[in-house]
């Protein structure tokens, strides 16, 4: 007697393949400066009388402006606006500088916002700094200033020193002179002594140069100090130790998700530095 016939096995689905989610987009640094958290970050840094909207846009025109601060990286740039907002200083250019350094991008604090800061010091009342050149009348004895007249008829010469002088409320005045060698010393120290201020504003330098030598004699509040201290060639190193943790967290974030943003120009794409 024949079997009954073995029912064939029913046909198997073939697997259905696991959807990929797709990459997701690396933002460009321009989202990343319109980003609502980099925007918090930059506000808890910040002292109480700037605002971070008007920074991180002082900054954006200043990456808009220069195709090699485009290259840098994030990481470096993030840096520089955080320890610009520590110091309560916009990077216009003027104040201080963004400085790219093939892709490492430098805050280089300009004289003109030391001077800033020191007159937020309680008992600054007058910051002066100039340079000398060699048809300047000029008279310094005994650690003063006595005289500095320019003929703005003439040709003033070649320069040959800077100096700086500070008075303070109780009338008390104080003065440093550096020579042209003094300062050019300190310059080849420097990672940029062959770009940036150093080479568009070397008159600006020398007086930065001159007001930090003659600031180890005055009575400055610790955030003062921290902004006059930080030397242009620390690039790497971070002169306020709390932003090494902060920027820690940023870039936590930045590689973690993806971070709603603030609606931001393009960068034109012919901007050159």
């Amino acid at each position: 007697m024949s079997s009954a016939p073995t029912p064939p096995k029913p046909a198997q689905a073939s697997p259905v393949p696991a959807t990929v989610a797709p990459p997701k987009a690396e933002l460009s640094i321009a989202q990343k400066l319109g980003s609502e958290w980099f925007k918090a970050e930059m506000a808890k840094a910040l002292p109480s009388h700037m605002d971070a909207t008007r920074l991180l846009r002082v900054a954006m025109t200043q990456l808009r402006g220069s195709r090699k601060l485009q290259e840098c990286t994030w990481e470096s740039l993030a840096g520089c606006l955080l320890k610009s907002a520590a110091f309560g200083l916009e990077p216009d250019g003027r104040r201080a500088h963004l400085v790219p350094f093939g892709t490492e991008c430098t805050l280089i604090i300009d004289y003109k916002g030391i001077v800033e800061l020191a007159m937020r010091n309680g008992d600054v009342a007058m910051v002066h700094a100039d340079i000398i050149c060699e048809n300047d009348d000029f008279e310094y004895d005994l650690g003063v200033v006595k005289r500095h007249r320019i003929d703005f008829r003439k040709p003033r010469g070649e320069f040959y020193a800077a100096y700086a002088v500070v008075r303070k409320k109780d009338g008390v005045e104080q003065a440093c002179v550096m020579t042209k060698d003094e300062i050019d010393a300190i310059r080849k120290r420097s990672r940029s002594a062959s770009s940036g201020p150093w080479v568009t504003d070397y008159a600006e330098m020398a007086k930065k140069t001159a007001f930090r030598r003659l600031s180890k004699w005055l009575v400055l509040s610790p955030e003062i100090r921290d902004v006059v201290e930080y030397g242009e060639d620390e690039s790497r190193d971070d002169a306020i130790g709390h932003l090494q943790s902060r920027m820690s967290e940023l870039q936590a974030k930045i590689a973690g998700k993806q971070t709603p943003v603030i609606q931001v120009d393009a960068i034109p794409e012919g901007a050159e530095a």
